[in-house]
């Protein structure tokens, strides 16, 4: 149980490095994205809830006495920075966000089911409910922008031909 309590330890810090980098990326895309009102909507209200995300985490992990790991939070955010400034220098900036953010929240689901995993393996089950929280979350995210892809590159579209009209 000791080496199931240790990987779950990092696994929590790796989970809310990870968030840390989610909550730098949604800052970035919610600055941005004006012209697209649906999306703004949902990334402030999954900003809400990545904040949500890491206060369980902090919490799960002050549980087992550990606390987050300063060097990957600072590590992922600043790549999530420099992500989102790869993008915003993108003609269609708003069709890389909604795929990248395709790719993380997948991500993200995958590792809160591997915490679970772990959670159980570790006797841990006390952190449970936090992190069914969190998957939650993260799969009404991903489900969102699953049924949203089309709409968006619709939009996009329909902004790229009245620019191209003007012209």
């Amino acid at each position: 149980m000791g080496n199931a309590r240790e990987l779950f330890i990092t696994g929590l810090q790796n989970a809310h490095a990870m968030e840390s980098q989610a909550q730098e990326i949604l800052e970035r895309q919610i600055e941005r994205m004006d012209k697209y009102p649906d999306m703004r909507a949902r990334l402030q209200e999954h900003l809400s809830e990545t904040k949500a995300q890491m206060q369980r985490l902090e919490s799960c992990l002050s549980d087992l006495d550990s606390s987050p790991s300063t060097m990957k939070d600072t590590a992922l955010a600043f790549g999530a920075n420099m992500a989102a400034m790869g993008h915003a220098m993108a003609k269609d900036e708003v069709l890389k966000n909604a795929f990248a953010n395709n790719a993380l929240e997948n991500y993200e689901i995958a590792a809160y089911k591997s915490l679970l995993t772990l959670c159980d393996r570790a006797g841990m089950t006390g952190a449970a409910p936090a992190l069914q929280a969190s998957l939650h979350e993260e799969e009404r995210m991903a489900a969102w922008i699953d049924e949203h892809v089309a709409d968006v590159t619709l939009q996009y579209l329909s902004k790229e031909e009245r620019e191209a009209n003007a012209a």
